[in-house]
């Protein structure tokens, strides 16, 4: 999960082997409540089509799935917007259902207007990580803004891609990540094509329909539903590459942006992969200098790389059996890569993988499982259905499967654990859907936009941060010296920083950086 974004990268790469201003307002909540969801009349977008105002209705029961009891102090609210299926043509193609949700602080005051998330992907629920953060951002933020989250085109509960079955999926995540004989490099072909070709057998011309640029266009719509003059807005790895879309197309509706764990949109997918695969490999190396300093945190040993070479070796010939499936290279594979998209999971694997020495796969797999978003009865999300519709339309320079499989050898020997598989973007090579590449360029008369790069990023390497906030032309850089994917809001710095400029406008200071 092409391998241009974050979650998104491996995303394909394992489908294919992966305000308005601020000005004070009433501050009784029920009162402004009552005003803001007066109906209005037919808003228009900057693209000149009129879309309904949002229509909200409580759904309180939005929380479940996401925490076992409803959260405290915030109410939540849906609504569905409809959009054109092609906003190229909005009178004759259509048109597809956005759901969105708002949670709403029950202390609301000094309310400033509507913070929109998007936690990346493609394919991630925005509704479910909107209910999430609503509990999870800081407080002054939440009680200043509606939270609204929505899902993208294509996603979860906005007219959703479905064209991969659990079984396929299952094969998918259980191929060999990194097949090097002919045999086994052409079983990962001949599935990647088979999932290709069952989104082109359902949705054929419609593919192109789910690039990130249509939804881009989308959230102006959005925009103007909520009654919204300006856009404020929090994106997340793939969710920084649909902002800075926004940001070219409709840089005057730009009020404040922030966006975390950056994607650098000029680069071809195929450097885009490459230095994802340098990501992992620095990621992984900094895993293995905190099991050499926290010998009883980490029971593999001081040599979790040789470890994980030989699990993922022994599992291509001989996988540990566990309840319904076996521990294959694919599933070990999958598991190494959830792990290091936080420090938090350095612990987790390490155990996982002693387990696994001892016959045991079962953490192995929950790890494994948590990334693919596969229940315990081996159902699946449509997460990576949509994450290979977005990534295959924005994407027209992906490398042939010839090409995939000369440079494999390559990355391998560069990036010994990664570099083979992220060389592979099988299935977007074989995409029978036309493409619909985004724009890349500045955000001429945007607002100043605030971008955010992690040192330690396996997903969304750090150097594509400051290359972001150069592309736009009005972006600021803040660099986090930490570990993971995303930085806000886990530090006090960055904080205190993203804080003051969505509710004051106060732009950080030029190359701010945080440390760890």
């Amino acid at each position: 999960m092409s391998a241009r974004v974050a979650r998104r990268s491996l995303a394909v790469l394992l489908v294919t082997a992966l305000l308005g201003g601020c000005g004070s307002l009433p501050t009784d909540p029920s009162q402004e409540a009552r005003r803001l969801d007066r109906p209005a009349a037919a808003p228009t977008t900057s693209s000149g089509v009129k879309v309904e105002p949002a229509q909200w209705k409580p759904c309180p029961d939005v929380y479940k799935g996401i925490f076992s009891s409803p959260p405290q102090n915030v109410k939540y609210d849906c609504a569905t917007v409809k959009v054109p299926q092609d906003w190229h043509n909005p009178e004759g193609s259509g048109t597809f259902d956005v759901a969105m949700v708002r949670g709403r602080s029950t202390t609301q005051r000094d309310r400033v207007g509507s913070l929109f998330i998007n936690p990346g992907g493609p394919g991630a629920s925005g509704v479910e990580y909107a209910v999430y953060r609503s509990v999870y951002l800081p407080a002054e933020v939440v009680r200043r803004f509606d939270v609204i989250g929505f899902d993208p085109r294509g996603i979860g509960r906005s007219s959703p891609v479905k064209c991969f079955s659990d079984a396929d999926l299952d094969a998918n995540f259980g191929i060999d990540p990194d097949p090097q004989t002919d045999a086994t490099f052409g079983e990962s072909v001949a599935l990647t094509r088979k999932l290709a070709q069952s989104c082109g057998d359902k949705y054929g011309d419609k593919l192109r329909y789910y690039s990130t640029e249509q939804t881009a266009r989308d959230m102006d719509a959005l925009r103007a539903a909520v009654g919204e003059q300006q856009m404020t807005y929090l994106g997340y790895s793939y969710g920084t590459l649909l902002g800075a879309v926004y940001a070219q197309l409709f840089p005057k509706n730009v009020r404040a942006f922030v966006l975390d764990g950056a994607v650098d949109p000029t680069l071809s997918m195929q450097d885009s992969a490459e230095k994802q695969a340098a990501g992992f490999e620095h990621a992984f190396d900094n895993f293995t200098t905190w099991c050499k300093a926290n010998v009883t945190a980490c029971p593999i040993g001081p040599d979790p790389r040789a470890v994980v070479t030989k699990a993922i070796a022994d599992a291509r010939t001989s996988p540990v059996p566990g309840k319904g499936r076996n521990a294959t290279a694919g599933w070990v594979f999958t598991a190494v890569v959830s792990s290091l998209y936080s420090e938090s999971g350095w612990r987790v694997l390490a155990q996982a993988m002693q387990d696994l020495r001892n016959g045991k796969p079962e953490k192995m797999f929950q790890l494994a499982d948590s990334y693919a978003e596969r229940d315990p009865e081996g159902k699946y999300t449509n997460m990576f259905d949509a994450n290979a519709a977005v990534g295959c339309a924005d994407s027209d320079d992906t490398p042939t499967v010839e090409q995939a499989r000369a440079l494999q050898p390559q990355w391998r020997q560069k990036y010994p654990l990664f570099g083979g598989a992220l060389a592979l973007n099988l299935i977007c090579a074989q995409w029978p859907g036309k493409r619909d590449p985004y724009p890349t360029g500045a955000a001429t008369g945007s607002a100043p936009i605030v971008v955010i790069g992690t040192l330690g990023d396996p997903a969304t390497p750090y150097e594509q941060a400051p290359a972001l906030a150069k592309m736009l032309g009005v972006g600021t850089l803040i660099t986090w010296k930490g570990e993971g994917h995303t930085a806000y809001p886990k530090t006090g710095c960055v904080i205190d920083a993203v804080n003051r400029y969505l509710i004051d406008l106060r732009v950080p200071p030029a190359e701010l950086t945080c440390e760890k």
